[in-house]
C-alpha cells in the first residue's frame, strides 16, 4: 500500500478522541502536574495510570453518543432533565471553562515573555484575540487540522525529560508500588490530579467533534442506519484510547521532569506553568527551559478553542441554536458570541489581581461539582437502548464507566473535604 493512503488511515482514524487527550493537558493541567512533582517528587506517578481506563471509558461513551444520536450532549440532556437542570448545568460549565480560559491565557503570556520578553498582557490580548478570530473565520475543515498538528507540541515535555538526570529505578518504583500519604496536603494533591483529568468540557467538546465530523462527511447517525456502524464504533475507540493514553503520558513526564529538578532541589512550590519552567531553568538549563515554555503556549493554543467551545456547544444547544464551527458568523450568532465572550471575560480575568492559583482551584470546584451528574446522565444514556439503539454501550465499558463516575464523585467529596479542613 501506498505511503499516502496509509497516512490519510492514519489522520482518519486519529481525530477528535486525540485532540480531546490533548487539550486536557492544557497550561493549567501543566500547572498541576508540575506542582504534584514538585512537591512530591515521584510519589503521586501512579496517579496518570489510575486515571487512565476511566478517561478511555467515559470520553469513548460522549464520542459514542454524539455520533451515534447525531447530537452533543447537552442536546441529548435536554431530552432526559427539566430545563431549569440543563441551563444550570450549562452555566456551570460556562463559568468553570471561562476561569480556565483565564488561568490558561496569563500562563501563555507570561511563557511568552520568558522566552522573547516584552510585557505580559500584550502577549495574553494577542492569544485571546487570535484564538477568537480563528474559531470564528475559520471554518472546521480547515481548523481542525490546525489542532491536530497543534498536539504535537506536547512532545515537548518528553523532550523536556530527556535533558534531564532520572534515577529510573526510583522512578519506575514509585510508579507501580506507590506509598500513600494520609496526609491533608497528599490527598488534596491527589483529588487535584484527578480532577484535572477527568473535565466535562472534554465530554462537550468531543461529542460536539463527532457530531462536526458526520456533518462534514455528509454522514447519518449511526442509530439511522441498518446494519453497518461498527467500524466507526472500532474507529473512535481507537481514537480515543489513544488520546487519553498519549494525554496521561505527557503528564507522567511532567510530573517525572519537575520531581526530577524542581523537587530534588527543594523546589515544592509551584503555582503557575510558566513558574515551573521558570524554576527549570536554573536546575535544568536553557534547554529544559525553552521546551517547557513552549509546551505551554502550544497547548495553550489547542485549550482556549476546546474550552471556549466547548462552553458554546453546550449554550447553543441549550437554547436550540446552530451550533457548528463550520458555519459562517452570520449563520451561528449565538454560538460565536459564547466563543468571543468566554474568551473575552477570561482575557478580562487574567488582567484582575486574582491569583492563577485561585483561578484554578475554583474551577477545579465547579468542574468536579458538574462532571458527577453529567457523567452520570451520559451513562444513562449510553445504556439506554431507545436512545443508542444497537449501538448501546456493553457491559464492560458500562462497568468501566460508572466505576469513573463513582471515583469523580469521590474526588468531590474528598475535594470538598479538604477544602473545609484547610
Amino acid at each position: 500500500m501506498p505511503l499516502m493512503p496509509r497516512r490519510n488511515i492514519l489522520l482518519r482514524l486519529l481525530g477528535p478522541g486525540l485532540v480531546t487527550g490533548a487539550a486536557d493537558d492544557d497550561p493549567s493541567g501543566i500547572a498541576t502536574y508540575s506542582q504534584a512533582g514538585a512537591q512530591f517528587g515521584y510519589g503521586l506517578l501512579w496517579t496518570v495510570f489510575l486515571t487512565t481506563p476511566f478517561m478511555i471509558a467515559i470520553q469513548v461513551v460522549s464520542a459514542r453518543i454524539g455520533r451515534v444520536t447525531g447530537q452533543g450532549i447537552v442536546a441529548n440532556v435536554r431530552q432526559v432533565f427539566p430545563r431549569s437542570i440543563v441551563l444550570a448545568l450549562v452555566g456551570l460549565l460556562v463559568v468553570a471553562n471561562t476561569i480556565n480560559i483565564a488561568a490558561d491565557l496569563a500562563a501563555m503570556g507570561e511563557a511568552l515573555s520568558l522566552v522573547i520578553g516584552g510585557l505580559t498582557h500584550e502577549h495574553t490580548l494577542i492569544f485571546g484575540a487570535g484564538s477568537v478570530l480563528l474559531q470564528v473565520f475559520v471554518p472546521y475543515r480547515r481548523y481542525a487540522p490546525v489542532l491536530k498538528l497543534l498536539t504535537l507540541v506536547l512532545f515537548c515535555y518528553v523532550a523536556a525529560a530527556l535533558t534531564v538526570a532520572i534515577p529510573w529505578s526510583q522512578a519506575l518504583l514509585a510508579t507501580f508500588w506507590p506509598i500513600p500519604s494520609l496526609s491533608k496536603d497528599y490527598l488534596l494533591m491527589v483529588v487535584a490530579v484527578l480532577g484535572t483529568t477527568i473535565s466535562p468540557y472534554l465530554f462537550f467538546w468531543q461529542a460536539s467533534q463527532e457530531v462536526e465530523e458526520m456533518h462534514l462527511q455528509r454522514r447519518r447517525p449511526l442509530r439511522a442506519l441498518k446494519g453497518r456502524g461498527n467500524l466507526e464504533i472500532g474507529r473512535i475507540a481507537i481514537d480515543t484510547t489513544a488520546g487519553m493514553i498519549f494525554s496521561n503520558v505527557i503528564a507522567y513526564f511532567i510530573i517525572l521532569t519537575t520531581a526530577a529538578t524542581l523537587n530534588a532541589h527543594g523546589v515544592t512550590d509551584v503555582h503557575t506553568a510558566a513558574e515551573a519552567a521558570e524554576a527549570l531553568r536554573p536546575l535544568a538549563g536553557n534547554l529544559a527551559f525553552g521546551l517547557f515554555a513552549l509546551g505551554i503556549i502550544g497547548t495553550g493554543l489547542l485549550a482556549v478553542p476546546v474550552l471556549a467551545g466547548s462552553a458554546a456547544y453546550g449554550v447553543a444547544e441549550a437554547f436550540g441554536w446552530p451550533a457548528t464551527l463550520e458555519a459562517r458568523p452570520g449563520q451561528a450568532v449565538g454560538f460565536y458570541a459564547i466563543i468571543a465572550a468566554a474568551t473575552v471575560i477570561g482575557l478580562a480575568l487574567s488582567f484582575t489581581p486574582i491569583s492563577p492559583i485561585q483561578m484554578l482551584i475554583w474551577s477545579a470546584v465547579i468542574n468536579g461539582v458538574v462532571a458527577v451528574p453529567i457523567m452520570a446522565v451520559m451513562m444513562l444514556l449510553a445504556t439506554n437502548r431507545t436512545a443508542m439503539g444497537r449501538f448501546h454501550i456493553g457491559r464492560r465499558l458500562a462497568l468501566v464507566g460508572w466505576a469513573g463516575t463513582g471515583l469523580m464523585a469521590l474526588t468531590v467529596a474528598a475535594l470538598f473535604w479538604s477544602m473545609l479542613w484547610t
